[in-house]
């Protein structure tokens, strides 16, 4: 872990529990050896760095390509872990990455709805999560967060006062055969699964 990283860690572990008195149910959970996708709820700018900050180890994320343009953004983005990964074309260097991080033994955080709710509810899945589980082959860790959505909504200038509360589920290794879906289909099938996981989620 580079100490750019373990700072940032530090500094969001204390800013969640300090702003937002941050919980995490099911804590315990978190603490396992080996590959991982980490899949959770999108609802705030704040999900990425609080869900990272409840691991002991470095976490892997994405954003969208068009953050990093910015130079201070960019430098911190990549030394938080997170990949640059282009929404606009059929991106196979994310998927690449991916693979690579998971069969690396890493853990990768991703958000199933793809993007921010615009009201803080849950939203469909989109099937490239899908795409990664089944290429991965990696288990699945769903997780959800609560009261974020109220503290930093889509559009808000500002923080808002909040408590914030990570709900962690049980993790899953799918049964690829177990699915008679295939290319797409199986990909939207497990995206669907997972979402369902973290419907089910409650504090």
């Amino acid at each position: 872990m580079s100490f750019f990283y373990w700072l940032s860690q530090q500094f969001f572990r204390e800013f969640a529990r300090g702003m937002f008195d941050f919980r995490v149910v099911g804590a315990e959970k978190l603490r396992f050896e080996g590959p991982a996708i980490i899949a959770s709820n999108h609802v705030s700018f704040l999900d990425p760095p609080f869900v990272a900050s409840t691991f002991d180890e470095e976490i892997f994320s994405f954003a969208r390509k068009t953050l990093f343009d910015h130079p201070v953004a960019g430098f911190i983005l990549r030394r938080w872990n997170v990949l640059a990964v282009d929404r606009e074309k059929n991106d196979t260097t994310a998927l690449k990455s991916t693979i690579r991080l998971l069969r690396g033994g890493k853990k990768v955080l991703m958000f199933p709805e793809g993007t921010r709710s615009h009201d803080g509810a849950l939203q469909s899945a989109e099937a490239g999560v899908g795409l990664f589980i089944a290429k991965g082959n990696a288990p699945v860790l769903p997780v959800r967060l609560y009261g974020a959505y109220e503290a930093y909504p889509r559009g808000a200038r500002f923080l808002h006062p909040a408590k914030i509360t990570l709900v962690v589920g049980d993790l899953w290794q799918p049964d690829l055969k177990s699915y008679e879906e295939s290319g797409r289909e199986l990909y939207q099938a497990l995206a669907d699964e997972v979402m369902r996981r973290i419907t089910e989620l409650r504090p």
